[in-house]
């Protein structure tokens, strides 16, 4: 996203030289630059993940109750060819909130009766395993109970994984709801969950953190489109919400 954007600025900047609007070409090539170098260098991305991230604590208050419920949400997996034939496993990614996830569920054993992880998210990539499947898989190796664990297969974005997981918390009601993801998801997760009327505690599995350099680096670049990404999920929800089109949104991508 950002490289397609300084992409476009320098095409603008080169049309503007040809119909001879000097002024006007220098103005973006000088922006052009800034641009490149404040991102590729840091302190934009800097800027932008601490304001999404800041908010958001790594640990969480559990406290005696009838019923937890620790939501996962999902962050992508992969499908590859090994010796050992074809695996599907979580991304490289997903770790943390994994570890997070369980992490949250051995705390709320040791206080609880009732400990529920849902792990919410379904195949938007195709891999012929639902990532929900994936993760339960895996946490059930760690030790978590099959009981304790329900899974939403259907979602296939951020949206839909707070509409089903609203659905499966109707059947399973909680006194205390905890939200695992990512730190520069949980801003955009609390508002999609909220508009469903959960509103748990947001629990930080991870950070994302730009790196200060004196050249620009590819890595600031793709923390930037990380950012953008989450900006951009935000602000769509502010518009669909002011055009009433959230209730409806359910479509892949599509929020």
């Amino acid at each position: 996203m950002t490289l397609l954007i300084l992409l476009i600025l320098i095409l603008v900047a080169i049309v503007c030289s040809r119909l001879r609007w000097r002024k006007t070409s220098l103005v973006i090539w000088v922006l052009t630059v800034v641009l490149f170098v404040s991102i590729g260098c840091g302190p934009i991305p800097s800027f932008f993940l601490n304001h999404l991230q800041s908010a958001y604590s790594a640990n969480a208050v559990i406290r005696e109750a009838r019923g937890t419920a620790i939501i996962l949400l999902g962050n992508g997996i992969e499908r590859f060819t090994s010796t050992d034939g074809i695996a599907i496993e979580p991304g490289a990614l997903a770790y943390g909130r994994i570890a997070k996830a369980l992490e949250l569920y051995r705390t709320c054993k040791q206080k609880n009766t009732g400990c529920t992880v849902i792990v919410t998210g379904g195949d938007p990539q195709h891999h012929g395993a639902a990532e929900a499947a994936v993760y339960g898989a895996l946490l059930q190796r760690l030790g978590v109970d099959s009981a304790d664990l329900l899974l939403e297969t259907r979602s296939l974005n951020t949206w839909q994984n707070a509409q089903f997981t609203a659905a499966l918390l109707k059947s399973h009601p909680a006194d205390q709801v905890f939200l695992v993801s990512s730190g520069i998801h949980l801003r955009r997760s609390l508002l999609y969950f909220g508009r469903f009327n959960i509103h748990g505690q947001p629990v930080r599995a991870d950070l994302v953190n730009a790196q200060s350099s004196w050249i620009p680096l590819a890595y600031n670049f793709l923390v930037t489109d990380l950012a953008v990404h989450e900006y951009t999920g935000v602000w769509r929800y502010y518009l669909y919400e002011a055009m009433g089109w959230n209730a409806s949104v359910t479509k892949p991508g599509s929020a």
